[in-house]
């Protein structure tokens, strides 16, 4: 099989010149998808590819340049516009996307010069999730190529990019806590991360087609040695021995070269284009012999995110956080209709603990948008493990509970002043302290 591989790879350097690409539409739950196949030319039924789309919006221009390289070894490549109804940040079905690619590879299958019985997908990334997915749903799926493919649930890939992205940014403690577990299982328990907790084990047992998994050794999106574990263990464990599984050294999640995998260099890493041309090429002269690099190491293990808990919930949690924020604003609110004017004794902590507390919840939730909607996530400045906006968060949460211990003694000390105004501020106290203490801001 080496030989073999290496024989295309010498016939890859004296590439097809690639055809006129060509335009196609084809039907997927009644949204019309449009596309472009990328073809060699001449040469006799060609083999062909169509390519499955990462997250996020994408359309055919984005993998272009693969899609030349594979038409230039003598492969006809479909790369189409990705759908945008029904798919968005917070709504996603990979079985809908499945059948996308499904669509697309009919359409390839009736394009002139191609062999049907040699069309297969190839995904990146999310891609990774939804091309062996549509592998298992149809016999007419010749084969599928993976690259920066996951053996793990979306939530738990994401969880691992965050801690990963934030512990290289200098960012410990609590905050990673936050970020890649309290925010990830949050987002997932209120149904507002799509395909949150899919299982691609299940969908892999039931390929029967050769795989060609690619990934990059410095991959800081997916877990890079737990994928190329999961994808071999499930592979033989069910009889599928038609296997490639590759390693990339100084590349990263989308085989681009990399210093350090958060970098993007021009251009791929060598060898990855011309191992899919000779891969797919070499299909029609036997079957694929088993091989695996070895898993490329990891800085740490992904783990899977426990469910939350009844007081965990997105709804419980939203409804302390109101409370909080209604009785901390009380205070000053109250204050502009009172009728007596005379000096409470203890109304400076009291000023303290609801300004304290109106800053902490309306800053949390301001910084927690930015950085579930990316406009925050890049560290910045980090001091003492945490960057400058969550420290300056502890340190006002902290201020909260100082504030409130003050506010109580002088309130026990003097029962007859402040009444319902203090008592609901401290309540307000109460119900922060858990709050924040769930959401790290009272903790290390």
């Amino acid at each position: 099989m080496i030989a073999a591989l290496l024989a295309a790879v010498m016939a890859v350097s004296s590439p097809v010149p690639a055809a006129p690409a060509g335009d196609v539409s084809f039907t997927s739950h009644g949204v019309t998808l449009r596309g472009t196949v990328v073809a060699p030319e001449g040469g006799g039924p060609a083999p062909g590819i169509v390519m499955v789309h990462g997250s996020g919006e994408h359309d055919r221009d984005d993998y272009r340049a693969e899609a030349e390289a594979f038409a230039k070894a003598g492969i006809a490549t479909l790369i189409y516009d990705k759908r945008t109804e029904g798919y968005s940040l917070f709504e996603r079905d990979y079985s809908v996307l499945a059948d996308d690619a499904l669509a697309a590879v009919q359409a390839v299958r009736s394009y002139p010069g191609v062999d049907p019985a040699r069309v297969g997908v190839w995904g990146l990334s999310e891609g990774g999730w939804v091309a062996p997915l549509a592998a298992s749903k149809s016999k007419d799926v010749a084969f599928a190529v993976t690259v920066g493919a996951n053996g793990v649930s979306p939530d738990r890939q994401q969880s691992w990019a965050f801690e990963t992205y934030l512990r290289r940014g200098g960012v410990t403690g609590s905050m990673v806590d936050m970020v890649a577990s309290t925010n990830m299982r949050t987002l997932a328990g209120a149904g507002v991360f799509p395909e949150a907790g899919y299982d691609p084990v299940p969908v892999l047992e039931k390929v029967r087609q050769p795989v060609l998994g690619l990934w990059g050794e410095l991959d800081r999106l997916t877990p890079p040695g737990e994928a190329v574990r999961i994808f071999r263990e499930t592979l033989e464990r069910t009889g599928n021995r038609q296997y490639t599984l590759k390693v990339f050294p100084q590349a990263q999640h989308g085989l681009r070269r990399t210093t350090d995998g958060f970098d993007k260099l021009d251009g791929f890493v060598p060898g990855y284009l011309e191992l899919v041309g000779t891969w797919v090429n070499g299909l029609k002269d036997g079957p694929v012999q088993p091989s695996a690099d070895p898993p490329p190491v990891q800085a740490s293990e992904s783990a899977a995110l426990a469910p939350l808990a009844w007081y965990e919930a997105p709804w419980s949690q939203i409804a302390v956080w109101a409370l909080a924020l209604l009785a901390f604003a009380a205070y000053p609110v109250t204050a502009f209709f009172r009728r007596r004017k005379d000096v409470v004794p203890f109304a400076r902590p009291a000023r303290w603990l609801a300004s304290t507390g109106l800053l902490a919840t309306a800053g949390f939730l301001v910084y927690y948008i930015a950085l579930t909607t990316g406009a925050a996530m890049a560290p910045g400045p980090v001091l003492f493990g945490r960057t400058l906006p969550w420290l300056a968060l502890q340190l006002i949460s902290v201020g909260v509970v100082v504030a409130g211990v003050l506010t109580a003694v002088s309130w026990w000390r003097r029962k007859e002043n402040g009444g319902v105004r203090v008592g609901l501020l401290l309540g307000g106290a109460v119900v922060f302290v858990p709050w924040a203490v769930h959401w790290g801001l009272l903790v290390p």
